[in-house]
């Protein structure tokens, strides 16, 4: 059962600063977002927050990435609503949604999903999830895939969300085929045409993808030096803060995200987070491997990501960052195909130097591959 209630401002606005105490002098701030505000609750005594942008049409639900709240799409929800409904879930342990100690696992934070759906009576919406929201949205079509239209990985298509073998199984594949193509080798003699043909059929490219794990691992380059760290002046305010960021990674989250997720202390200064340390150690343990996604889907990469414009104040170790783009770029890619050869009804898009948070310094771009997925599913 839902709490629905367009929460008045004065009541947003004590919401992010209850951690303020009386009588301190710092000006009231109010979420710009033109969003409507409700809880959903999932069972257990967990609620979670759920914004509504408006719009119509489809309804279309965004979630966010490890470390964010629904918050961080604010500006990003407003230009989808010419394209449907836009909804935003806040999933348990972040921001004003519950903390419990437990329920982290893909499979509870995926049923979390279909809760809300279930519960705002969406109609096969489409899911459009950031980073690690990418395995609840292949939870969801995995397992409800007649409940959705369709999902789109914002840089979210890795192997939590599409599950690509790893190096100790790759070995073991390598393994079990080197011992068969031993048993062949031993049989009477064959010319070499057939030999060859033998070679091929029997070893396929095990070899292939072993050595590609190898070399990823043995070739790894290192940062050449460590972006700048914060100051006491950056974290004066939440504007000082947002100007860091465009600083160091070239864009910055949304005010309302920050004050999900940090505290805002009694000058109106940024704190610490307000997630509790284990909730993302949870998640990142609680992983599945999904390998069937039946439903159309659009996957973007940032292929290679864009760290930031803070490299370029070390133009001495430009090789050394053009070789973590190479790096990143090939490790990027061999996800991207592994998705692309996977899901048949995959479209893969790969954006060269977009940042992870691709949604927020490509914007443009990303809102047009969105646009024309979402009106090929009309």
């Amino acid at each position: 059962m839902s709490i629905r209630s367009a929460l008045p401002l004065t009541a947003v606005w004590l919401a992010f600063h209850v951690c303020i105490p009386a009588g301190q002098d710092v000006p009231p701030w109010v979420d710009p977002s033109p969003h409507r505000v409700q809880f959903v609750s999932v069972g257990d005594g967990v609620q979670l927050e759920v914004l509504d942008w408006g719009g119509t049409g489809q309804p279309i639900v965004l979630l966010a990435g490890l470390g964010n709240t629904a918050h961080v799409f604010d500006a990003f929800a407003t230009k989808l609503t010419g394209a449907g409904h836009i909804y935003g879930i806040t999933r348990r342990g972040y921001g004003a949604s519950t903390r419990p100690e437990s329920g982290y696992d893909a499979d509870r934070l995926g049923a979390d999903v279909m809760a809300v759906l279930d519960d705002l009576s969406l109609v096969r919406p489409v899911l459009i999830g950031h980073s690690i929201a990418g395995q609840e949205l292949s939870f969801v079509a995995s397992k409800h895939p007649d409940r959705i239209a369709g999902v789109v990985y914002l840089d979210a298509a890795y192997r939590y969300a599409y599950y690509r073998p790893d190096v100790r199984e790759h070995l073991q594949t390598a393994r079990t085929k080197l011992a068969e193509l031993d048993a062949e080798l031993g049989k009477p003699p064959r010319s070499p045409d057939e030999l060859s043909a033998v070679i091929q059929s029997t070893l396929g490219n095990s070899l292939d993808e072993l050595q590609n794990d190898l070399r990823e691992l043995t070739t790894t380059p290192s940062r050449p030096t460590a972006q700048p760290m914060l100051r006491p002046d950056d974290q004066r305010d939440f504007t000082a803060y947002r100007a860091w960021q465009v600083r160091v990674y070239g864009y910055a989250l949304p005010e309302a995200e920050l004050r999900q997720v940090r505290t805002v202390t009694a000058t109106g200064g940024v704190g610490p987070s307000t997630t509790p340390a284990f909730v993302p150690q949870a998640i990142s343990a609680g992983s599945q491997r999904f390998h069937d996604i039946p439903v159309p889907a659009l996957a973007i990469f940032a292929s290679p990501h864009n760290i930031g414009p803070w490299t370029n104040d070390y133009p001495d170790q430009r090789s050394a960052f053009e070789a973590l783009d190479r790096f990143d770029q090939s490790m990027t890619e061999r996800q991207a195909t592994a998705f692309e050869r996977g899901v048949a009804s995959a479209r893969v898009v790969r954006l060269a130097h977009a940042s992870h948070y691709l949604f927020i310094a490509q914007e443009a771009a990303v809102l047009q591959d969105v646009r024309a997925f979402l009106a090929k599913l009309r």
